[in-house]
């Protein structure tokens, strides 16, 4: 096999264009020297980097140095390679402090536990030479399903008498299979808007990354499930209502929607959950839900199951 990168491109993949021939890295601890042009060998196979992946949220862009879009030389296909990035945080929930941080290996537990399932995205775990846990990960071809709603061509009550009902049975398939990590004594860890992707060609709900997880020892997957019912809130309101949104409606349509503190999310302190305030014609049943993931609440759902349970009365109430 060739010794230099310019050698293995030119033998494995002669028509890819790169604008540097970099090393070639067994290693990948130090993933800030892995760069474009740069090739990570695992499981025999040579991975030339593109680029280092950047998260988008709100306008800003934020690299993650530590996960590389790649071409596999020797089949081109392309790929995301995660690389080992240790990180912790504390998240307040209410006067509860959950610590929130990232693990590869709880990563790569989960890529093996749902091989072959494609309510998730697919990919290998390997060790490098080092021990790394490196994983190779399929790319979703699809976009995230907030903005697949947010780009839907209708007024607030079109969508949701004629669009929510097939989306809250998607979305339902999906918490099945986050009820299925938690039967395997696993959780997702990171449930959010941008992990929760529609797949161009199936049209099937995919849920991506799972290397963050959480010690929430009042409810070992409480995290996991309030984050659910942020989805819903986001996809039942055809995108987050903040007070900055409240404060547009009620300029524009002279209204009065009589919110108080307690019809907001006790994990997001700017996001409206009593939706039937501004959209009167959802289900009291369907609100409801919501309203067990408010400051004003004083009962949350511990399992999926019980979540679930609630949803398909509502999918039922709405196809009829």
């Amino acid at each position: 096999m060739a010794n230099n990168v310019k050698e293995l491109v030119t033998k494995l993949r002669p028509t890819l264009s790169l604008a540097r021939y970099g090393k070639i890295f067994t290693d990948t601890t130090d993933f800030s020297n892995i760069d474009h042009g740069d090739v990570i060998k695992i499981n025999n196979l040579h991975y030339v980097v593109i680029r280092d992946e950047v998260e988008r949220s709100y306008g800003i862009e934020d690299p993650k140095y530590w996960v590389k879009r790649c071409v596999c030389l020797e089949n081109g296909e392309r790929y995301i390679i995660k690389l080992v990035f240790y990180e912790n945080f504390i998240l307040n929930l209410g006067v509860l402090k959950i610590k929130c941080y990232r693990s590869p290996e709880k990563e790569a537990r989960i890529l093996n536990l749902v091989k072959n399932d494609k309510r998730f995205m697919q990919g290998m775990p390997f060790k490098d030479e080092k021990g790394n846990s490196v994983r190779i990960i399929e790319i979703v071809i699809g976009k995230k399903l907030d903005d697949y709603i947010a780009k839907i061509e209708a007024d607030h009550r079109t969508y949701f008498f004629e669009c929510f009902p097939e989306i809250l049975e998607k979305y339902i398939y999906a918490c099945e299979a986050i009820n299925f990590l938690h039967e395997n004594n696993e959780k997702h860890g990171d449930i959010r808007r941008d992990h929760l992707w529609i797949e161009y060609k199936t049209g099937d709900y995919v849920w991506i990354d799972f290397d963050y997880t959480f010690d929430f020892y009042e409810n070992p997957f409480g995290l996991d499930i309030f984050g659910l019912g942020n989805l819903l809130a986001c996809y039942l309101g055809k995108g987050e209502i903040s007070n900055i949104d409240l404060e547009k409606m009620s300029q524009t349509k002279e209204l009065d929607f009589n919110i108080t503190k307690d019809d907001y999310s006790l994990l997001y302190s700017n996001r409206v959950y009593n939706l039937k305030q501004i959209y009167p014609y959802i289900p009291e049943r369907l609100n409801e839900i919501l309203m067990h993931f408010t400051v004003g609440s004083e009962v949350f759902y511990e399992t999926v199951d019980e979540f679930l349970l609630d949803l398909n009365k509502c999918l039922h109430e709405l196809k009829k």
